[in-house]
């Protein structure tokens, strides 16, 4: 990476924190590298993004339907137009459970995978498993129902999602991995097999009427609610700052964090810090509502606050994804960030309008909050780019202004670096940079 001081730029090896910044400018990050082309939405395409739960009772008659509660047919395309088992889905799915031979359980896992066209990441330890992959319906179902067999994995909750222009990720990558989430010490000493200590999940509705409650949108109702209505609520985005920028609840404060794995809500014991939502959040009276994308994350940091003394804590079960397919974008604003060559999928993705010839109408949200990193200008369309500066690959929003004039890079000190990639038209995605460098070669 390139680190940046003032005016000047110097080179460190590993983070780049840019040049003085107005107070519109974002904090830096470490951004992900994305190398290949983000798929665009097809109005020919019939897709409604599933959730499934499977019932705990293992594997029954009666095929797909009788073992996952839903009929694989309505996902795969069922005779129906516009989807088919050749279409490619994005699937995620996490689990904590003991796996007393995770090795032998990685190798299970890819003796059953050869001849399956899956890419992604799947990790496995003995807290259990963290899965994001991408693959042909009939492939990318299959690997999932398959692990839903085994009682370990028969509650799982998998989601899934449209992959329009093929494979959202570049390879496989399935291993044995410490951590399922990457996290500044580790978390491999902390217990997450037992519920009791991580945050108490809330369905997606549940979830929605909380938030409506702390807004004033929602009319309690019942001793219950009136129980709720009399506590203090702070909402937390347990995400990274650039995930906020094009997507959030409303009134969830923006992450100061730009690598999850460096999160410190709740662990000063100063009382006062202006970038920790929760300093001097009183521990027994105040209920915190948590959320990441898919609930893996919330279920990991909860357990660290329940070590530091926070008593009420609440995640929502399944993560943004989840709660957008359930509610749609009911006090969300914005689009949500996805970790695949997607980057950011609007909330029709997950639960479309219907348009009166019956399909689904997909459209990306227009912003009224998401700002451009260089010059501050409100941005109509949420989609991140990579600096052309590959030594910096800042992951930022831009207007095409500043894109055009900084040859899309982050700021002018980019510019001049010495390894310089093209300027990269609409939501391309740049690929290695042996593919530029080569072509600079040809021209000299």
């Amino acid at each position: 990476m390139t680190v940046g001081s003032g005016s000047r730029c110097v080179s460190s090896g590993r983070v780049l924190f840019g040049p003085p910044a107005p107070s519109l400018r974002r904090p830096p990050l470490r951004a992900p590298l994305f190398l290949f082309p983000v798929p665009r939405i097809s109005p020919a395409r019939d897709w409604t993004p599933r959730v499934f739960c499977c019932c705990s009772d293992g594997p029954r008659k009666g095929g797909a339907k009788a073992r996952w509660g839903f009929d694989s047919s309505s996902v795969l395309g069922g005779g129906g137009q516009g989807s088919s088992e050749e279409d490619f889905l994005v699937v995620s799915f996490y689990k904590f459970v003991f796996i007393q031979d995770p090795e032998a359980e990685v190798s299970k896992h890819h003796s059953f995978l050869q001849g399956h066209d899956i890419r992604g990441r799947i990790y496995v330890n003995e807290q259990g498993i963290n899965a994001q992959y991408s693959g042909p319906a009939k492939d990318a179902l299959a690997y999932a129902e398959w692990l839903k067999e085994d009682h370990r994995f028969s509650d799982i909750l998998v989601q899934t999602s449209p992959s329009f222009d093929g494979h959202s990720f570049p390879h496989l990558k399935l291993r044995y991995k410490p951590s399922l989430v990457q996290l500044e010490g580790g978390i491999a000493h902390l217990p997450l097999l037992d519920p009791m200590v991580r945050a108490t999940p809330l369905s997606p509705y549940e979830w929605r009427k909380r938030l409506q409650a702390m807004t004033g949108a929602y009319v309690l109702s019942g001793k219950a609610d009136r129980l709720v209505s009399n506590r203090k609520f702070l909402l937390l985005d347990v995400r990274n700052g650039y995930e906020w920028d094009v997507g959030h609840f409303q009134g969830a404060q923006r992450p100061n964090v730009d690598c999850f794995r460096s999160t410190s809500f709740g662990l000063s014991d100063e009382e006062v810090a202006s970038s920790d939502p929760l300093a001097g959040v009183d521990k027994k009276q105040t209920d915190i509502l948590m959320y990441c994308t898919g609930g893996i994350r919330c279920d990991i940091y909860s357990t660290i606050l329940r070590q530091r003394g926070f008593q009420n804590l609440y995640t929502l079960s399944g993560g943004v994804s989840n709660y957008l397919k359930s509610e749609g974008p009911v006090t969300w604003l914005g689009n949500l960030f996805v970790f695949d060559s997607r980057l950011s999928l609007p909330p029709s993705i997950y639960k479309p309008g219907v348009t009166a010839n019956g399909r689904p109408q997909v459209l990306y949200e227009r912003s009224t909050f998401a700002r451009c990193y260089i010059c501050g200008s409100q941005l109509p369309e949420l989609r991140h780019r990579n600096c052309a500066n590959l030594d910096c690959n800042r992951l930022f929003l831009s207007c095409s202004s500043c894109v055009e004039e900084l040859r899309g890079c982050c700021c002018s000190n980019c510019t001049c670096a010495p390894r310089l990639r093209p300027v990269l038209p609409g939501h391309q995605r740049y690929q290695k940079w042996h593919i530029y460098r080569d072509v600079e070669l040809q021209k000299s």
